[in-house]
């Protein structure tokens, strides 16, 4: 097996409960279980308040403190390209955080030169509409990224994506799932009861659609006023700065509208034996009913991988070719109409499908396997 040298490249910092942190770490994870030799390069503030840039938690430059500091911080990025250059490294794979620049632009030409192989990880694509209804400053720096991205991509050996995309700025692609990492991920271990208990886990955005599902139980209510108890948990922090200038509402608002308030419970973020017990008291899962409203509509997300590696059963509402044949899920409308939560009832009561199945499904979508698949196609290499 072929082995290399790589720099794995983040523009921001990590936090202890970040979806986001916890996936890049497994996916470098996935690259040192396949005998490569992996640097992990990112951006954060020291104990003094300091910008600084980091490899394997070494500063490799000090920015300082203040506005001079944060601009030097998006500029200055010779610190990268010398330490490729001093310590051999042979292929960049840099995390996409919608922030092309001319500044990157440069850095990934002078890599390229050098005989550097470098790719980008797009998350979600497209990405234009993410920002759909936010204020101005936030999409400032999106709009650079519109005019230098296909610059950005000219650089590349390939763009890494989720979607079925065969091309992205111009630039051919390489089509990955969304991998998990089955040793940090407990099997499910649901309570049997009467009540019904539904549970969605995510830094939450207009586009998870989670309305959809509040104004489905407030549906449900209406019509069964007498019927199964059905409790919708919500695991996270909900971000509403595009959510009621689009014309949607947020899931505390729609509770109140429907006044399903007992039935809806914000836990906020749970973590580790917390989190598990919730997932525990819970029956079914939702993943994201609203990626259309950004204009998606094929998605590999990460959420719904982590909920078939726990073993449970889930509705989403994109294209994703993993799961749309499977029995273990239901497939929502991509539009804006309520869930049907009397579906959801139904299917609960005749599920007969057991976690340990359901895990076992997803076990090819591990890190060590979808990395190495990036690998071997940026060198054209058969997989061993």
């Amino acid at each position: 097996m072929f082995k290399m040298k790589i720099l794995f490249l983040v523009y921001h910092g990590f936090s202890e409960e970040s979806g986001i942190s916890k996936k890049i770490h497994y996916q470098v994870k996935g690259l040192r279980q396949n005998e490569h030799e992996v640097h992990l390069c990112y951006y954060d503030f020291d104990s003094r308040g300091h910008r600084c840039r980091y490899v394997d938690d070494k500063v490799i430059a000090d920015y300082g403190r203040g506005a001079m500091a944060a601009l030097r911080s998006r500029i200055d990025l010779g610190c990268i390209y010398s330490y490729c250059i001093e310590n051999g490294i042979e292929m960049v794979y840099a995390r996409s955080f919608m922030n092309a620049s001319p500044v990157l632009v440069g850095l990934f030409g002078k890599l390229k030169k050098h005989g550097i192989k470098c790719v980008t990880e797009i998350p979600t694509y497209p990405y234009d509409h993410e920002l759909k209804g936010y204020p101005l400053k936030y999409k400032i720096p999106l709009y650079i990224d519109m005019m230098f991205r296909r610059a950005l991509a000219a650089k590349m050996e390939a763009i890494v994506t989720f979607s079925n995309k065969e091309s992205i700025f111009g630039k051919r692609t390489i089509c990955i799932s969304n991998g998990i990492d089955l040793d940090s991920i407990p099997l499910h271990n649901p309570k049997k009861q009467q009540d019904i208990h539904l549970i969605a886990v995510a830094e939450i955005h207009y586009w998870h659609g989670f309305d959809r599902l509040v104004a489905g139980l407030g549906e449900y209510y209406k019509s069964n006023p007498n019927g199964r108890k059905v409790y919708f948990h919500v695991v996270g922090w909900e971000d509403d700065r595009g959510t009621t200038s689009n014309g949607y509402h947020t899931v505390k608002q729609m509770a109140r509208k429907y006044g399903i308030e007992k039935y809806v419970i914000n836990h906020g973020k749970l973590f580790g034996d917390k989190l598990d017990e919730v997932f525990n008291q819970c029956v079914f899962a939702i993943g994201s009913l609203g990626r259309h409203r950004s204009g998606i509509t094929e998605i590999k997300t990460l959420k719904n991988r982590e909920y078939a590696a726990r073993g449970i059963s889930f509705i989403y509402s994109e294209m994703d070719s993993d799961f749309d044949n499977q029995t273990y899920v239901i497939k929502a409308p991509a539009d804006d109409t309520p869930i049907d939560v009397s579906e959801i009832v139904r299917y609960i009561d005749n599920c007969k499908v057991e976690p340990s199945y359901i895990r076992q499904t997803v076990a090819h979508l591990s890190w060590k396997h979808q990395m190495q698949l990036v690998l071997e196609k940026v060198l054209n290499k058969s997989i061993h």
